[in-house]
């Protein structure tokens, strides 16, 4: 299923990623990044989140940030 990334926060120092998207099917989610250049992408997934599924962006903006700390401390987005 192909998604839309909405936005995208990244820690000051460039180490870690988390961006919110929003599938076809009208569902939201997130996924953590953290950033390592292997060669081919700069952005490693760590695969913990994409799963989970959200009916806005509002919740998964919520639960984001819950499960990743340094969120607490980026900018509130509305969507």
């Amino acid at each position: 299923m192909r998604s839309t990334v909405l936005a995208s926060l990244e820690t000051e120092d460039g180490t870690q990623c988390v961006d919110f998207f929003l599938r076809e099917d009208g569902t939201f989610s997130f996924e953590q990044y953290r950033g390592e250049y292997d060669g081919a992408t700069r952005w490693q997934s760590l695969g913990k989140y994409g799963q989970l599924s959200f009916g806005s962006g509002q919740e998964a903006l919520r639960v984001a940030k819950q499960q990743v700390s340094w969120l607490s401390q980026a900018e509130v987005w509305r969507w």
